[in-house]
This record gives C-alpha cells, structure tokens and sequence, in this order.
C-alpha cells in the first residue's frame, strides 16, 4: 500500500523535511498496520531532525506519537481488530499517513474522546503521571512549582494538580502564555520576563517554599528552583 510520509535524509534545519510516497510494510504476527487520524507534534521531534536524538539509518520516518484505526492485523494479535481506534507513543515513524506497530505500544481509545486530543496527550500525559506518581506521590494540600506550565507538559500537569487538590505554581515567560496556565488550573503564575521567581514563590507561600519543584528547564533556573524549595523539600 502506497502512503504519503514526512522522512529525512540527513540530520538539520526544518528544510531536511521531504514529503514523499513510499511503500507500507505489512505487519508482522503481533504487529498492526494503523491508519493515522491525528498525528501530536512533539519537542522530541525536533531533536530527531536536529541529530540530538539519532536514528537507526536513513532515510528515516520521524514523528513519536499519533491516533488512528487499525486496518490490517498480525496473525497472532487477538487483544485489537480492524477498525479499533487506537494510540500509540514513542517509537518514530507517525509523520505518516500510515505506520505498523507492535501491538504492545497500543492503547485504544475511549469512545469519548477525540483522536486529536488522544494524540496530542498520551506521552506527555505519561510524563506527568511519572512526574506526579513516581517522582513524588503528589499528594491534597502539597504546593509545587513547575517550570514551562504552559507547555504541552505543563498545561496537563496544570489540570492534573488541581484535580488532586495540590497548588501549583507555573512560571511561563510571556502573559498570555501566562493566562494560557492559569486557565487549565494552576494556581498562581509567574512571569518570568518582569518577576523574580524565588521571590514570587516565597511571597506566595509565606516565606515556607514550595514541597517539589519540576524544572524542565534547568540551567537559567537551577538556581531559582533551588532557592523556591522548602527545607527537605524536593
């Protein structure tokens, strides 16, 4: 089956992007071959294209995460059929209208929900429920400070904190970015192009710091995240 994709045969700027037709491989026995419905942009993505993140070999299909319905099934797969929607996160290859997948990375998706939010969500909703339930076991009462709170990450985080009951403090470096977390449930935001972040974080918790902060972004603000954090905190 012949299907459009987005591949690169070498590692740089956005113009190593090539659209192109090629061949879909069938899959193999505890594979699936999934028609793409929604396709997530991913920050990874772009190290996959910079070299940041290598490749096996060239050319190379990039794209992390994507939705679809099955359409072809592997002959031992008997837990997903043709026609199931699914979505699936973390191997390249869904800057396609097509890919084959192995069975094991596949979720399907709750009748309720779109497949362009299924896409856009799964491995950065997999980074939160790390971040929340293995990092730290974010618990009712706690306040945190996380770094980027308007980001893909920080955005589901947002509304993850607050459906647990815990304050989050977001930093974000413009005011609508700003009002973009504020507006998915964190708690109180801080500017980071006109505020002092240590500072707003002690103000805001009465000189106590926060119990965790999540920086994601490190070196500009390694040392304010490290002044925002309570005694034993994390």
């Amino acid at each position: 089956m012949k299907i459009g994709a987005i591949r690169i045969y070498k590692y740089g700027p956005p113009s190593v992007l090539k659209w192109e037709e090629i061949e879909a491989s069938d899959p193999e026995p505890n594979q699936v071959l999934v028609r793409h419905t929604a396709v997530g942009f991913n920050f990874a993505d772009t190290y996959y294209r910079k070299g940041l993140y290598k490749v096996a070999d060239f050319p190379a299909t990039i794209g992390i995460e994507a939705a679809g319905i099955i359409e072809a099934t592997g002959k031992l797969v008997n837990n997903f059929k043709i026609g199931d929607r699914v979505v699936f996160g973390g191997g390249i290859g869904t800057y396609a209208e097509a890919s084959v997948r192995n069975v094991d990375e596949l979720v399907k998706v709750p009748r309720w929900m779109d497949d362009r939010v299924a896409a856009a969500a799964l491995t950065k909703g997999c980074t939160v429920q790390y971040l929340f339930n293995q990092t730290h076991k974010l618990k009712k009462g706690e306040t945190i400070l996380f770094h980027a709170a308007a980001g893909g990450v920080g955005l589901i985080a947002s509304q993850w904190a607050k459906s647990i009951g815990a304050k989050m403090i977001g930093t974000a470096s413009t005011r609508e970015k700003a009002r973009l977390a504020l507006r998915n449930g964190c708690k109180h935001v801080i500017d980071t192009s006109n505020q002092d972040i240590a500072k707003e974080v002690m103000r805001l918790t009465n000189g106590q710091g926060v119990d965790v902060v999540f920086d994601s972004v490190g070196h500009d603000q390694w040392t304010a995240s490290l002044a925002s954090v309570r005694k034993y905190g994390l």
